[in-house]
């Protein structure tokens, strides 16, 4: 989730957009275990009680398919939220480790790649310098050449895409977004000697929650399509959705709504506590009326004044049109853009309560009407566009 203010990401090289993801791999010291070993691992995370055996379905057969929901995405969130991936900012190498590995889920979790690379739609930056001299990234104007960017000021994010066809003939035609953003404030000022900002809620939290979604969604597919829409450069100004809509991989008119998960990693006592969440702008469409009839407990911005629907990647999509929010369970804790955004400061049972309730919000989503904006509930779109 965005600051009002951000601080200024440092960028890393540009990495070569031409890579497809079938050579994609991460460094030796990055990989998460083969499948082999996957069960293996979370034995020892589920505290050495045994997985039972997956029973045969029609669906991908995981090794992690008997384990609890908590601890599958304590691995995951372990992973992405590991100091190796040296908090994930735009443009980085740890921004590259993080969206191979996400790659490496999708594929493995049976989602087929909905990017302009195969899972990977590459988003081009363009280095700046303020007037106090800070460097800053930015997206290139429209209309810009890319190949007329100079290659020392250019550098390429990366938003990560995956697919789930919908199942119904009369539906699949159209698409709703489940999305989150992976990327973080990188590295920085050092605090009680730890330089790396981790963002284990912010939003290592909601993208291992898109993940546990996707999982659920291949298992038995809903009617409407669903892309998993895993976007960067959220913390310099929401620039990968940005970018997705300049250059969709589906048709954008086939989109139909987008919801956004940020940082459901603790409990928020102001919507109920465990396994309770709120969505942003809830009064604004109609899936806070869905939500309400359907007794989720998914529940109204407790925070309105704080402008949460106004400073996620949903906003771009709210702004073009199409009915947009974003979940989250953000209980204002003051390790919010700090490196003490930790792994071990989550709430596994809860994250997976509320990526349960999210689970049934899409379902509904991808089967049930088209969600719609209530009066005066669309944002307007900035001057300009």
């Amino acid at each position: 989730m965005r600051h009002r203010t951000r601080r200024p990401t440092l960028p890393g090289p540009s990495h070569d957009p031409r890579r497809l993801p079938s050579a994609l791999r991460l460094p030796s010291a990055f990989r998460l275990p083969s499948l082999a070993l996957l069960p293996a691992l979370l034995f020892a995370a589920c505290g050495g009680e045994t997985a039972p055996e997956s029973p045969s379905t029609d669906a991908p057969a995981l090794a992690d398919d008997e384990v609890p929901r908590a601890q599958r995405m304590e691995v995951a969130l372990r992973v992405l939220a590991g100091d190796e991936m040296e908090g994930r900012a735009a443009g980085t190498p740890g921004e590259i480790r993080a969206r191979d590995w996400l790659v490496s889920e999708l594929e493995r979790l049976g989602v087929q790649p909905a990017g302009e690379q195969g899972y990977l739609q590459p988003v081009p930056l363009v280095r700046t310098t303020d007037e106090q001299g800070r460097e800053r990234l930015r997206s290139p104007a429209v209309g810009t050449n890319l190949d007329s960017i100079p290659a020392d000021q250019r550098v390429d994010a990366w938003n990560v895409l995956g697919i789930v066809p919908g199942s119904d003939p009369a539906l699949a035609h159209e698409v709703i977004i489940v999305g989150s953003h992976y990327d973080h404030v990188g590295m920085g000022r050092a605090v009680d000697g730890d330089s790396i900002y981790n963002g284990a809620d912010d939003d290592a939290s909601g993208t291992v929650a898109a993940l546990e979604i996707a999982r659920d969604l291949v298992k038995e597919r809903p009617g409407r399509s669903v892309l998993i829409a895993l976007f960067s450069a959220e913390e310099i100004g929401l620039l990968g959705p940005r970018w997705f809509l300049r250059q969709p991989t589906v048709a954008r008119d086939s989109i139909v709504a987008d919801l956004q998960i940020e940082m459901i990693g603790r409990p928020d006592s102001l919507a109920g506590g465990p396994g309770q969440g709120w969505l942003t702008g809830y009064e604004r469409s109609t899936m806070g009326e869905a939500l309400a009839a359907a007794g989720s407990p998914i529940v109204p911005d407790p925070r309105p004044e704080q402008r949460f629907f106004f400073r996620s990647d949903n906003l771009p999509f709210a702004q073009a049109g199409i009915p947009a929010h974003t979940l989250s369970s953000y209980n204002m804790h003051t390790d919010y853009h700090q490196p003490s955004d930790e792994v071990d400061a989550m709430d596994f049972e809860h994250m997976a309560a509320l990526t349960e309730a999210a689970i049934a919000m899409v379902r509904d989503l991808a089967q049930g009407e088209r969600p719609a904006w209530l009066p005066g509930g669309q944002p307007e779109a900035p001057r300009g566009n």
